[in-house]
């Protein structure tokens, strides 16, 4: 007898439709600046779907929705996505509304990710940089700079894989606030 694939009732689209209904936000934006590859911003607004990310910040260009939305698993028609010119029209964006700016970079005072407490009084955006030049300098000096620790050989991870890790911690501590504050 022939083995039978799965069997789905319904489409990508209804599923997240109807998961749309019961999820939540967290008070958190990723911020992409400039990305060399377009599927690392698809995979960034990916995890920022999955997470309950505000929304995802693009500084620079955007590639067009039709090539975003099947390399981010149909996720970008939920998640709102702004986008900025240059560091600085970003930067003002984050000053008017008291945004906290984290930016995701290897440089001095940046701190340990798994020693790095996050602000939950006001929202906070996380900047992961070019995959080539990473963070502006001009946002690296407007904003907490943080990093993750490597034991192994690699210097640095994927800009996307970058994000989503941040994603995961800032999520937990978020959870663990909640639950204190309860």
């Amino acid at each position: 007898m022939k083995p039978t694939a799965p069997y789905r009732s319904e489409t990508r689209r209804q599923r997240y439709d109807k998961r749309a209904t019961l999820a939540k936000t967290i008070p958190v934006s990723i911020c992409a600046v400039n990305f060399g590859l377009d599927e690392n911003l698809a995979m960034t607004i990916r995890s920022a779907v999955c997470y309950g990310a505000e929304s995802v910040m693009i500084i620079g260009s955007k590639p067009p929705d039709s090539f975003l939305r099947p390399r981010s698993g149909t996720t970008i028609s939920y998640i709102n996505i702004l986008q900025f010119s240059t560091p600085h029209d970003f930067l003002e964006h984050c000053r008017d509304r008291d945004i906290n700016i984290v930016s995701a970079e290897l440089c001095d005072e940046a701190v340990d990710l798994n020693d790095f407490e996050f602000d939950f009084d006001k929202k906070t955006v996380i900047v992961t940089g070019n995959e080539w030049v990473g963070v502006p300098a001009e946002i690296i000096h407007n904003s907490q700079p943080i990093y993750l620790p490597y034991c192994g050989k690699g210097y640095s991870l994927n800009t996307a894989v970058t994000s989503s890790i941040i994603l995961s911690e800032f999520n937990r501590q978020y959870a663990i606030h909640n639950r204190v504050r309860t």
